[in-house]
């Protein structure tokens, strides 16, 4: 039997900046949410001021965890000291595990026009963080689109809807990401993963989740933290709603995180800064 999904609380994302100057909205790994085993972090980026963006973010070390940049508008070019190089259009996703170590820059390529997305961080078991990094990048039309339900389109990042798989597939944590479009007044049901986390982010429009008496209303920039069960119930409102829905396998490991380094011990992370300044990455 399913048992409808509930939204435990509602967080509204923080203003912030990162890298050198960008303007963004951190939603997960603030004081509000700090993480979402196994989410570390989620930041919504988006902005038609080049001003906001344009510095983006130079030279940066990471280890330990996954990065997972997906964009909506504009174009920004990756480059690692391991060789890797990619530019990101609208549409497309990067997923890059950092493990042991690596150096990279995320720059715009563009001077105009607007830019958006999100950056989501996933944490890696303690026997995957000293993996050796990869770099997965995947164009638009290398995302499936599927129609589940009248007035709603879903693009499978991770994970399932019906029998059409995403691209992205990580056994450690079995995410599931989504980006749910529901037309006006529209609704769909969907069952999720059992005993994953989960969360669901609106950034355009606003919609009703779960049913009945435990039913809330969630708006645009906010985030919903799911759980009592699987069977997740979305009804869009008068506007119409756009989000992303995303869920994990909860790794229960001691976090030690520090700017771009999460380990499991302070020596671990004490060991990755050393190793990061004698060029060890």
């Amino acid at each position: 039997m399913n048992n409808p999904t509930r939204v435990q609380r509602i967080v509204r994302g923080m203003p912030t900046s990162d890298g050198a100057g960008v303007r963004l909205t951190r939603v997960i790994g603030g004081p509000a949410l700090p993480e979402l085993d196994p989410f570390l972090l989620l930041d919504e980026f988006g902005t038609e001021r080049p001003e906001d963006y344009i510095a983006g973010f130079p030279e940066h070390p990471h280890r330990g965890f996954e990065t997972v940049t997906y964009m909506l508008d504009g174009r920004m070019r990756h480059r690692d000291n391991h060789g890797n190089e990619g530019l990101l259009t609208p549409g497309s996703v990067q997923w890059m595990t950092a493990g042991r170590g690596l150096v990279h820059s995320e720059m715009p390529e563009q001077e105009s026009g607007r830019m958006r997305g999100f950056q989501l961080w996933v944490n890696l078991p303690a026997r995957e963080k000293m993996t050796a990094p990869r770099y997965q990048e995947y164009a638009p039309e290398r995302i499936p689109r599927v129609e589940p339900a009248a007035g709603v389109a879903v693009k499978v990042i991770a994970g399932q809807v019906g029998d059409t798989q995403g691209p992205i597939v990580q056994p450690a944590t079995g995410p599931l990401y989504l980006d749910v479009e529901l037309a006006a007044g529209c609704g769909w049901s969907y069952l999720l993963p059992e005993g994953h986390n989960a969360f669901a982010y609106v950034f355009e429009g606003g919609l009703v989740l779960g049913e009945g008496e435990a039913a809330r209303d969630v708006g645009r920039h906010e985030l919903a933290v799911l759980g009592g069960g699987n069977d997740l119930r979305l009804q869009a409102g008068g506007e119409g709603a756009r989000l992303i829905l995303v869920a994990g396998r909860p790794l229960r490991e001691p976090v030690a995180r520090h700017g771009p380094f999460v380990m499991n011990t302070r020596q671990e992370l004490m060991q990755a800064f050393v190793d990061f300044q004698e060029g060890r990455f």
